[in-house]
């Protein structure tokens, strides 16, 4: 069975890192596949949803999504590096555990703001609650 790494993204900079920690682990290992997930955060206003269609909101995640993903994607495009590309919808750090979880993922790498002490406590911190939640192995390149 091969090693199957699930590497959240948001179209960040720490994110980029992540995918190249991830791609580098790639080239030592041919066999591991590699996984870019991006999640959107729900529209819940019932403002919106009377307005916009429940096919026009999935339009439009998918299109935020594939923004997102599209930095990732072109990093490991051009390293030649094979990936698979998901797009999902909830709130952030539950949905990435879950997911991981449920599609039988061996790893989680993702990356880090950086921001520490009081700037963390306040803001929190997305790596922080998948480290928390997630029951599959997470490392967190800052």
């Amino acid at each position: 069975m091969s090693t199957r790494i699930l590497i959240p993204v948001d179209g960040s900079a720490h994110a980029l890192r992540a995918v190249e920690h991830a791609l580098q682990l790639a080239r030592l290992d041919p066999a591991l596949e590699l996984h870019l997930l991006n999640v959107q955060i729900p529209v819940e206003s019932g403002h919106v949803r009377l307005f916009v269609g429940h096919e026009q909101l999935e339009d439009y995640y998918r299109e935020e999504g594939l923004a997102a993903l599209q930095a990732a994607a072109a990093v490991l495009q051009q390293a030649g590096q094979a990936f698979q590309q998901h797009i999902a919808v909830g709130h952030i750090a539950d949905t990435i555990a879950r997911y991981a979880q449920e599609m039988a993922f061996s790893q989680i790498i993702i990356g880090s703001h950086g921001r520490g002490g009081l700037g963390q406590l306040l803001l929190g911190s997305v790596a922080r609650d998948v480290v928390n939640q997630s029951p599959v192995p997470v490392t967190v390149i800052k």
